[in-house]
């Protein structure tokens, strides 16, 4: 559980996007039309397999859908999400090796390549620069580039939408709602329609799940830029016009991502403290690894030598210091390499 609120944008993403109609009309609002033309979104499968590499998983997420095309053959959709607040300037790069790893996947499931549409979903505030084109990140001679590949991805930037231009059904439109205004100050503004979209999707144990999933979102990624009392009447009068239940479940979800919040912040601190004591192990060994070296070397150590030593904390300034201890021919000489005190 901590996992998920230490990473609630993975989180809601895939358990809005692994929704077959959230995934079907954004396929059909927000890809080129002539794409979309293309498929049959009737038949369409999600795929389990993530393809994102294990150290960037904090700043993307992905999901891979299978669909039938119009003549009868088989596509994939790749929808890669950039759920970090700034873009990252090689994403064609990222998603290239993605699609290669979905070909070796699917031809050894299949024995055939496919073709991939490739799509980025990006909810960040800062202005997308990165290029779409991945000839465009490398400077190509004319006579190399047909040797390197030539490529697209399609962008879903959120922030070029204005929320009228937002289609589809109200789970879509609350997902993305949610992820586009999640880093912004306007999101406490969007709340009430966001609230009133979230009421009308409850009926039924699918719905009652996303509003579930969205509330927590709601509390895990920008509790700290909301009033916890204004999110608390806003979702209190909204749904208590759908009966007292309603309005105690949505209550009671609310209090529940309050709590993981605060627990991942008790974890947070936790491993902060980890580290911290990992780092002033290795700042004590390094220093004792100097004062071995030097004590072998020149015996004892004058004071302001052994205090200057003291001062330092960082692990490589002393990783520099052992070295040198070894391969310096006299204590003065070494001594000159030491810092000065701080000014009092």
């Amino acid at each position: 559980m901590l996992d998920d609120v230490a990473n609630p944008h993975d989180k809601f993403f895939k358990e809005s996007f692994s929704q077959l109609e959230v995934a079907q009309e954004f396929l059909r609002y927000y890809l080129p039309a002539d794409v979309t033309a293309l498929f049959d979104l009737n038949d369409l499968t999600l795929l389990k397999d993530s393809f994102v590499d294990e150290q960037l998983q904090e700043h993307f997420s992905d999901l891979l859908y299978q669909v039938t095309l119009q003549t009868g053959d088989d596509a994939y959709v790749y929808v890669l999400f950039e759920h970090k607040s700034y873009p990252e300037q090689r994403v064609a790069l990222q998603v290239l090796r993605y699609m290669v790893k979905i070909w070796d996947y699917t031809s050894r499931q299949n024995g055939r390549l496919f073709p991939i549409f490739p799509v980025v979903l990006y909810h960040g505030t800062p202005a997308w620069h990165s290029h779409a084109n991945f000839q465009n990140l490398l400077p190509i001679p004319e006579p190399l580039k047909p040797y390197v590949p030539e490529f697209r991805y399609w962008l879903c930037n959120l922030a070029e939408y204005a929320d009228s231009d937002f289609q589809g059904a109200a789970m879509l439109q609350v997902s993305l709602l949610m992820l586009k205004y999640i880093f912004r100050d306007e999101l406490a503004e969007r709340l009430p329609e966001i609230a009133r979209l979230l009421r009308a999707i409850y009926a039924g144990q699918s719905g009652l799940a996303y509003v579930e999933a969205t509330l927590r979102y709601l509390i895990h990624a920008a509790g700290g830029r909301l009033d916890e009392q204004v999110v608390q009447t806003t979702i209190k009068e909204t749904f208590a016009e759908g009966g007292e239940m309603m309005g105690t479940l949505a209550q009671q979800w609310l209090e529940r991502g309050k709590q993981e919040g605060i627990q991942q912040g008790i974890q947070q601190g936790i491993q902060q403290g980890k580290q911290v004591g990992v780092q002033q192990g290795l700042v004590i060994k390094a220093r004792e690894d100097v004062f071995t070296v030097l004590g072998l070397r020149f015996g004892a150590l004058p004071v302001d030598v052994v205090q200057a030593l003291n001062r330092i904390d960082d692990v490589s300034c002393l990783t520099y210091l052992h070295k040198e201890a070894v391969l310096i021919p006299t204590l003065e000489e070494f001594a000159a390499h030491l810092p000065e005190p701080e000014p009092a």
